[in-house]
């Protein structure tokens, strides 16, 4: 609760300062923005990284293999990191390039997840047999 309460302030900081800067130097608005992202996300990468050490250790647990589990952890990177950059792009008014950024996540997604989607294959193939 209380690491929330600082992602919040420093959020809501970002956003009044933000709007107080955009109308006279919109450039240092989107700084102020990657600023205050890229602040928020070092704070929150520890948590991430205990997620991704649970994800190994149920899958371990549950005898799944971590060439599997690996296409997972990478598509939900891909997808944080698009929706992050398609967002910024927004933020500066290229709406066109973040249409592109997220179709390219998408596909980038789908070649990631190409290894889980071969085993699902592979094992319904050996459930028909």
């Amino acid at each position: 609760m209380e690491a929330m309460v600082k992602l919040a302030a420093v959020g809501v900081t970002a956003v009044v300062l933000g709007g107080v800067l955009r109308r006279g130097t919109p450039e240092l608005a989107l700084l102020l923005t990657l600023a205050a992202g890229v602040w928020i996300l070092t704070f929150v990468a520890d948590g991430l990284g205990a997620v991704v050490e649970l994800m190994e250790e149920l899958a371990g647990q549950a005898g799944v293999s971590e060439v599997l589990l690996e296409p997972v952890v990478k598509t939900v990177a891909l997808s944080i990191l698009t929706k992050l950059t398609s967002e910024i792009c927004r933020s500066a008014g290229e709406n066109g390039v973040a249409a592109f950024v997220e179709t390219a996540g998408t596909v980038l997604a789908l070649v990631v997840a190409l290894p889980l989607v071969r085993a699902v294959a592979q094992l319904m193939g050996e459930l028909l047999v």
